[in-house]
């Protein structure tokens, strides 16, 4: 009879065994089942876009507590452990990111361990001065405006260049940024991506070139892009001015004389303006101007370093966007009267 009892025994605890094993099993699936629903599900957020801070070295604990702090709507704890069951916590990187709506504790992850910042861009065009550089990037959205009480040659100094003026240095281009980014940097960026093209120009400068250096070659491709009509032009133009610097003569180019002016520039060019003496006054003044006038392209910088071989001394605008070009005086002035009086 002690036998029986003892196998009775034995055999209602395997069988509760079974029931809690069973009873494991059914909690885990429940929890599985929610647990991936959840990490698919989307979040709440308190406003329609959030912006998401990490700085470097926040642990795993301190990212899901600042999604919360942000405006996300969940436990912190369980974005915590999300992040730890996942294995990928560790590979949560800093920086500031964007979360909109359709966010799930997934897709969240996913965006913090690929580095997935949120990006805007501002863009320096082609002839723009660095007036007009710096007002795109007070313009600029979540652009940290780090420059912005500084004069032309502070920020010079701080970009490592205090040799140089600003002008024509920055390189005219699509920069992107992540929000609260310095526009110190962008500018940083812009001036050695024109210190790479003006030094890869200058390596190809034409054998016979009048230019001795580098920023001459940067000053003479901000004129060609400003007197630059249609694109195909430009290596034509840069040869009339590179023929007028061979021979000796004043380069007479107008943007020059506008850039001279400065403000006082009210859209209509006189003839008292050429006139007016400025450093920057090629009518008044022999060689290039002291500096650039305006920030050259790729395509500007290629054509003052390798011009057309021309014998061309003149050029007139025709009136569709192209030049027309003239090796003499006479030929000029038939063209002139064509193209601009319509005699």
């Amino acid at each position: 009879m002690a036998e029986l009892s003892c196998a009775v025994h034995i055999l209602e605890g395997s069988r509760l065994v079974r029931r809690l094993i069973r009873l494991i099993v059914v909690l885990v699936v429940v929890l599985a089942g929610w647990a991936f629903v959840w990490v698919n599900q989307d979040l709440d957020l308190t406003a329609p876009s959030l912006d998401l801070s990490i700085e470097p070295g926040t642990s795993p604990r301190g990212v899901a507590q600042e999604a919360v702090n942000s405006g996300v709507q969940t436990s912190p704890v369980l974005l915590y452990w999300w992040f730890r069951l996942s294995g990928q916590a560790r590979q949560i990187k800093a920086g500031n990111y964007e979360l909109e709506p359709g966010t799930t504790p997934r897709s969240l992850l996913a965006k913090l361990t690929r580095g997935e910042e949120a990006l805007r861009s501002v863009t320096l065009v082609e002839g723009w001065t660095f007036k007009q550089v710096r007002a795109a990037l007070a313009k600029s959205e979540h652009l940290a405006q780090d420059t912005q009480a500084l004069d032309a040659n502070l920020i010079m100094q701080k970009l490592g260049q205090p040799q140089h003026p600003p002008e024509g240095r920055f390189y005219p281009d699509t920069y992107t940024y992540a929000k609260g980014s310095s526009d110190l940097k962008i500018l940083q960026r812009a001036m050695r991506a024109m210190d790479h093209h003006l030094q890869a120009a200058w390596e190809q400068r034409a054998p016979n070139s009048p230019l001795k250096t580098p920023d001459d070659l940067l000053t003479l491709a901000s004129i060609v892009e400003k007197e630059t009509g249609r694109a195909s032009d430009r290596p034509m133009i840069a040869s009339v001015f590179t023929n007028r610097l061979r021979l000796g003569m004043l380069l007479q180019t107008d943007p020059t004389v506008i850039y001279g002016l400065g403000d006082r520039f009210d859209g209509n060019l006189r003839r008292r303006d050429l006139l007016a003496d400025t450093p920057w006054n090629t009518y008044t003044r022999a060689g290039l101007p002291p500096t650039p006038i305006a920030m050259p392209g790729k395509e500007a910088l290629l054509a003052a370093a390798q011009p057309a071989a021309s014998r061309a001394l003149y050029f007139v605008a025709r009136g569709d966007g192209s030049s027309q070009f003239s090796d003499n005086l006479d030929a000029h002035n038939r063209a002139v009267n064509k193209y601009q009086r319509g005699q």
